[in-house]
C-alpha cells in the first residue's frame, strides 16, 4: 500500500465556502473546480445548453461544499474534541447572506425602477430572501422576480442542510462512531435520498423541477462530499492504492461514469439515478485532483488566474444570470456570443468589487473570530 505524498497545509486565501482560517488549511485544485463548475453553469445560460450541463455544474458546487466544510468541521473536532455551532453558523452567515442579500435587494431595486424587465411580488421575494426559494419556485411558481436570481435556489439548499448537518456530524463524533462508519452512513442516507427520487419519480409521476430543485432530492450531491470528507479524505487520510491505480483506474472510471450521466438522455433516469452516479464519478475525480495537482490537466486548475476565479466563483454565481439576461434585453441585435463574452466581462468586474468591498474584509472578520476561538481553546 502506497502512502499518500500530501503537501504540507499552508494559509489558503480562499474563503470562499467558509474556511476556517485558524485550520490553516490548503487544499489544491479546489479554486480551480470551482472555476470549470462556475463556467459550464455560465455557458448554459449564454445560450450554449447543449454543450453545458448546468446541472452538472452544480452538482460539483454540492459536492465540493459538502467536502470542504465537512473537513473544516472534521479539523475543528479533531483540534478541539468540541464544536462552536455559534461561530460555524455566524461565519457562514457571513460568508453566505451579505453578497445574497446585496445582489437580490440590487436585482429588485432595477426590476422595480425598470431597468430590468419583469415585475417583483412580494411572496415569491420574501421566498427568496427566507430562503425557500427552491420550493416555493416548483410548488407555486416561478415568476415576478428579478430576471436571473433563480439561480439562488442552490443556496436555499444548502442553507437547509446545513441546518441541521453539523448536529448530526457532532453527534457522530460524540458517539465515537468511526471515520468509516460515518461514511456508511452518509452512503446510506445517498441512498435513501436516491429512493425518495424514484418514489417521487416512478410512483407518483413528479416533474424533473421537483426533483431537480427540492433539498429533499438533492442533499445527496452534498452528501458524498461529506463522505468523502470523513473517511478517505485526500487531504486528512492515507493513500489505500497506488498512484496509478487512481490515474489510470480510478480516475478514468469516474470520467465514464459522468460522461455516461450526459449522454443518456431518459428524463426519468436523470432526475433519479444521474444525479447519484455523478456523485459516484465526482468521488475519483476528486481526490486525484487534489492528491496530485500538478499531474497532467489537472495543472491548468492550480494556476493563479484560474484559481482566482474561483475565488470569486460565489459572487459571479450571483450576479451572471441577470448579467446575461439584461445584456440580451439592451443588446439583442448582438450575435450570442459576443453576449456572452460581454455578460461575462460584466459578471467578473461586479463580482471582483463584491469580493473586494464585501468578500474580503468579511473573510477578514472571519478569521479573527475563528483565531478568538483557538486563544480560548
Amino acid at each position: 500500500m502506497e502512502k499518500s505524498s500530501q503537501a504540507s497545509p499552508i494559509t489558503n486565501p480562499d474563503v470562499s465556502a467558509g474556511a476556517n482560517s485558524h485550520s490553516r488549511l490548503y487544499i489544491p485544485s479546489l479554486d480551480g473546480i470551482r472555476t470549470i463548475a462556475f463556467l459550464i453553469v455560465f455557458v448554459f445560460h449564454a445560450g450554449l445548453k447543449k454543450l453545458a450541463p448546468a446541472g452538472f455544474g452544480v452538482t460539483v458546487f454540492f459536492f465540493l461544499s459538502g467536502y470542504l466544510i465537512t473537513t473544516l468541521l472534521r479539523q475543528e473536532y479533531d483540534r478541539y474534541q468540541t464544536f462552536d455551532f455559534k461561530l460555524f453558523y455566524l461565519r457562514r452567515i457571513l460568508r453566505i447572506w451579505p453578497p445574497f442579500y446585496l445582489v437580490l435587494g440590487l436585482g429588485a431595486g432595477l426590476t422595480v425602477l425598470g431597468l430590468l424587465k419583469g415585475q417583483i411580488d412580494l411572496p415569491p421575494f420574501l421566498a427568496q430572501c427566507l430562503h425557500y426559494g427552491n420550493y416555493y419556485r416548483v410548488l407555486v411558481s416561478e415568476n415576478n422576480v428579478t430576471v436571473g436570481s433563480w439561480v439562488c435556489w442552490s443556496l436555499a439548499v444548502e442553507e437547509h442542510f446545513y441546518l441541521l448537518f453539523p448536529l448530526l456530524y457532532v453527534t457522530l463524533r460524540q458517539l465515537h462512531v468511526s471515520s468509516r462508519r460515518q461514511m456508511l452512513i452518509f452512503w446510506v442516507l445517498c441512498l435513501a435520498v436516491l429512493l425518495w427520487r424514484c418514489v417521487l419519480t416512478y410512483g407518483f409521476g413528479a416533474s424533473f423541477d421537483r426533483a431537480y430543485y427540492g433539498t429533499d432530492t438533492r442533499l445527496d450531491s452534498i452528501l458524498f462530499g461529506c463522505a468523502l470528507a470523513v473517511n478517505g479524505n485526500p487531504m486528512l487520510d492515507a493513500q489505500h492504492y497506488s498512484n496509478k491505480v487512481w490515474k489510470y483506474f480510478f480516475l478514468p472510471a469516474g470520467l465514464i461514469l459522468i460522461l455516461f450521466s450526459f449522454i443518456y438522455r431518459s428524463p426519468d433516469f436523470k432526475q433519479t439515478f444521474g444525479f447519484t452516479i455523478q456523485g459516484i464519478g465526482l468521488y475519483p475525480i476528486f481526490i486525484t485532483a487534489i492528491r496530485f495537482p500538478n499531474w497532467g490537466l489537472f495543472a491548468v486548475l492550480n494556476l493563479k488566474w484560474i484559481r482566482f476565479i474561483g475565488v470569486l466563483s460565489y459572487s459571479l454565481y450571483l450576479v451572471h444570470d441577470t448579467v446575461i439576461l439584461a445584456v440580451e434585453m439592451y443588446l439583442p441585435q448582438l450575435h450570442k456570443v459576443l453576449q456572452g463574452g460581454i455578460s461575462l466581462l460584466i459578471s467578473f468586474g461586479l463580482a471582483y468589487v463584491i469580493y473586494q468591498f464585501i468578500e474580503f474584509p468579511l473573510g477578514q472578520l472571519r478569521k479573527k473570530f475563528s483565531h478568538n476561538m483557538a486563544q480560548k481553546t
